[in-house]
């Protein structure tokens, strides 16, 4: 491995090279609560278990009888009084929950947050153990009874809802099973969820003499110089081979957690449970990723031979895979440059998106330092609707953390515009969840697009932006397989280390071409992605998500007469609605295995401009 004697990498002179990227804003949680041991928080945890003691006295049992009394006397309205009372808990025991997330990824290695983060799940998993019968006698209900009930006022506002829950009906078990599962979710899924996040938060890797966390040892697989990449590269395959055992026990348990979980609810492919999250058909997501795998060799394959070229190389190794091009200046972003670049971007399609995104700069909704415990990563979290979103950032300057920013204000936008439905039909399902972010990324690009000046600009900017929809297309595709083989194999018995090594190599191979050297060390970099651990085939939602996008940025282009009112709209929709239903207005069908052509044909047509301006000044 990396010897630190010759080390590429002086860590304090590289921070000390950097330009300054000005004040980075730290978010204040006061909008949820004032603090851990606040007077609000310790009252609104004790109304939670009494909310949920009384909920549970006044509807267990009796749904049923309340149903037919509604249905006798038009002007009954019992079933609406007892949904509404259901989101009022679901919105308080959000907001404690949230709370507590964002305190807990604000420094995971703090003891006293993560006691306080792992106290209040306890406290708030035990209050939803008894209101898991709601769902459930919901269900029960005659499939007659509850259209017609549904259908009156106003009852009907939740109307999308009942629908929704109704699809888990099949795969749903008897109540003392159901508070089981949920119960023991605590010592089981979350608490290697836990283990998992404090985990790579505790990693240090060694560069330049330095221990750095995972977020700044990956920046450096970004810098200029092949050395500094290459000694980045080898640091972190280092530090996870020795924490390797780790990981594959983790990925071991949650696998068969999952399998234990499906057999017991019925479903028959590893990745039917996120489908149903999702509320998307599993033939659409096979046509997806059936539409990637067999676009590698347009895509990936000829990108990277393209990038290659410029490296004056036949192939390129997996550290240089996301390198700058050579001889192309690097930009350094201060945070007041990318705040004005992704708000200029914002402001060209909307000013009213603009303006929603403008509060997450004023009133300390973003955290964006790299710190020591810090969560690695991004996200938006939507809190709960009474509130608003939190975004979390590790921002370091980089073009693509101004694309980070982008995205997650996408979230932050779409949160925003869909917390008037309320609770329970805030959430947009995951198949569009990526919608809004995507498409803030592609709006900063283009701004950033349309003011490159010289060939040498717009052929560093097209193919930043191509390495980013391969990574979001290509590479979430691959991870999805991965993970399906994972889990397909868990079922036959527990992996090894190297099995699991195995598989992320066979995915990776197949997905980023020949002009992509694996070397020694690459087996290993399937550990430290969070999403395998925290939701289980998600990442294909980044991938649906971007080939939403790119179909929709195309109808945009074509006629953007009124397009952004009746995109805003559909992000307002927020869950109330099928995704079918809400791309309807723009022309877009899922389901047509021909829409994923539209997406994966705009990728082409960026690296087809790429290779059209080889050989130009």
């Amino acid at each position: 491995m990396t010897s630190h004697a010759n080390s590429a990498v002086s860590t304090s002179a590289a921070h000390a090279a950097e330009p300054a990227l000005g004040p980075l804003p730290e978010w204040s949680l006061a909008d949820l609560y004032p603090g851990m041991d606040s007077p609000q928080l310790i009252e609104d945890l004790v109304r939670a278990e009494h909310d949920a003691k009384a909920f549970a006295e006044d509807y267990r049992g009796k749904l049923a009888a309340l149903a037919a009394q509604d249905l006798a006397d038009p002007k009954s309205h019992l079933l609406i009084d007892a949904v509404r009372r259901y989101e009022a808990f679901d919105e308080l025991t959000g907001k404690l929950s949230s709370y507590a997330s964002l305190v807990y990824s604000g420094d995971t290695s703090d003891p006293v947050r993560v006691k306080f983060y792992s106290d209040t799940q306890e406290k708030l998993n035990a209050a939803w153990t008894g209101l898991l019968f709601f769902q459930l006698e919901l269900n029960r209900l005659d499939d007659a009874v509850i259209a017609e009930l549904a259908a009156r006022p106003p009852l009907d506002h939740y109307r999308p809802w009942l629908d929704d829950i109704r699809k888990d009906k099949p795969y749903e078990l008897a109540d003392d099973l159901e508070r089981l599962f949920h119960e023991k979710s605590v010592t089981s899924r979350a608490a290697f969820n836990r283990l998992f996040d404090e985990t790579i938060t505790s990693l240090r890797f060694k560069i330049g003499g330095e221990e750095l966390a995972l977020e700044p040892t990956l920046n450096f697989m970004q810098d200029t110089k092949e050395e500094v990449r290459k000694e980045a590269a080898g640091a972190i395959a280092e530090t996870l081979s020795q924490n390797l055992r780790t990981f594959a026990f983790i990925t071991n348990v949650l696998a068969k957690d999952k399998e234990i979980s499906d057999r017991w609810r019925g479903f028959k492919d590893v990745a039917d449970s996120r489908h149903l999250a999702n509320r998307v058909e599993r033939e659409v997501v096979d046509a997806l990723a059936a539409a990637v795998q067999s676009a590698y060799p347009r895509l990936s394959h000829r990108y990277y031979k393209l990038k290659a070229r410029w490296f004056g190389k036949e192939a390129i190794d997996f550290w240089d895979r996301n390198a700058p091009l050579p001889s192309v200046p690097q930009r350094t972003y201060s945070w007041n440059d990318a705040r004005d670049t992704v708000l200029g971007a914002y402001t060209d399609f909307s000013p009213r998106m603009a303006g929603i995104a403008e509060q997450f700069f004023d009133r300390n909704w973003i955290d964006a330092p790299v710190r020591p415990g810090k969560a690695p990563g991004a996200f938006a979290h939507p809190t709960v609707p009474s509130v608003h979103p939190y975004v979390l950032l590790n921002y370091q300057g980089k073009p693509r953390d101004v694309m980070t920013l982008a995205h997650e204000l996408g979230h932050g936008v779409h949160q925003v515009l869909a917390a008037p439905n309320g609770a329970l039909m805030a959430s947009t399902p995951l198949t569009l969840a990526e919608t809004a972010s995507v498409f803030g990324e592609m709006l900063t690009f283009r701004a950033l697009l349309a003011k490159a000046t010289s060939v040498t600009e717009r052929r560093a900017m097209l193919a930043a932006k191509v390495e980013d929809m391969i990574n979001t297309v290509v590479r979430q595709t691959a991870f999805y397989l991965f993970e399906r083989k994972v889990h397909i194999e868990r079922r036959n018995g527990e992996l090894t280390r190297e099995k699991i090594c195995e598989l992320w190599m066979s995915v990776q191979s197949e997905s980023l071409g020949p002009a992509i050297r694996l070397g020694p060390g690459y087996e290993t970099f399937w550990a430290y992605i969070p999403h395998f651990i925290h939701s289980p085939f998600y990442v294909y939602a980044y991938a649906f998500g971007d080939c939403l996008v790119n179909s929709l940025y195309g109808v945009y282009q074509r006629a953007s007469e009124g397009f952004a009112e009746r995109y805003l709209a559909m992000l307002a929709a927020g869950g109330s609605k099928h995704y079918s239903e809400l791309l309807a207005p723009f022309g877009l069908d899922a389901r047509d295995p021909a829409f994923w052509q539209i997406g994966l044909g705009m990728v082409e047509e960026l690296i087809g401009e790429l290779e059209s301006l080889e050989g130009k000044a």
